[in-house]
């Protein structure tokens, strides 16, 4: 399931992240990258545990905390603490797979990489090239979104961040734990949930049929989820 959620962060957000970003210091992105990896991977990322990247990290929890359709769609248990890359001209990462268990710089806790997700702090307009492409059960799906959207995908899914022509393509990225480990538990319960929301918007909060299947939703996250 891949889903894109517009407006992630707000214009204010956006712009004190990306002010600080602009003034930041990058390292070489392998540093944080396993040995398959490290082999395809050209761009640069901010220190994990720096300054920079801890309290920018921290503004974009909390939007993905305020946001209903990542919640709906990750029904997540951790979140590992959002990371940052920079891609310039000839950088690129080559097509690979998330590593299955994350954890952060400074912290020993391990999560399961159940979802990958991307925000995109550049605007297509500031770069060419650079699309994240993602490899899905019905063909390459090819994602550039505005500054301030974000992506969410199965980590088990190949994908690779195409040469960046020219500009630069600046993104923070990170890996979700779900309390749904099957992805195609996820994806029903995504689902559902939807088709509830809109038929509380068109019938009322108190809509009969919206309330049957809110207790259909909230057994089956009872009977599948991990806590």
């Amino acid at each position: 399931m891949l889903i894109t959620i517009p407006d992630l962060l707000d214009p204010q957000t956006l712009a004190r992240c990306r002010s600080r970003l602009a003034a930041a210091t990058w390292i070489d992105g392998r540093a944080t990258a396993g040995p398959i990896s490290a082999t395809v991977k050209n761009n640069r990322q901010l220190d994990p545990t720096g300054r920079d990247a801890v309290e920018i990290g921290a503004e974009i929890l909390a939007a993905l905390h305020r946001d209903p359709t990542f919640l709906s769609a990750t029904l997540p248990l951790r979140i590992l603490p959002p990371m940052f890359n920079a891609y310039g001209p000839g950088e690129s990462f080559g097509i690979h797979v998330d590593n299955a268990v994350r954890n952060a710089p400074s912290d020993p806790t391990r999560i399961r990489a159940d979802v990958s997700a991307t925000v995109f702090l550049s605007d297509p307009d500031d770069y060419e090239g650079g699309e994240l492409t993602i490899e899905t059960p019905f063909g390459a799906q090819s994602v550039k979104l505005p500054a301030g959207h974000a992506v969410v995908y199965p980590s088990t899914s190949l994908h690779e961040v195409a040469p960046v022509r020219s500009g630069e393509r600046i993104a923070s990225f990170f890996w979700i734990q779900s309390m749904i480990r099957d992805e195609g538990e996820r994806t029903l319960l995504f689902d559902l949930d939807q088709t509830i929301q809109d038929l509380r918007l068109r019938d009322g909060e108190g809509d009969p049929h919206a309330v049957r299947l809110s207790f259909v939703y909230h057994n089956l996250v009872r009977r599948w989820a991990e806590t």
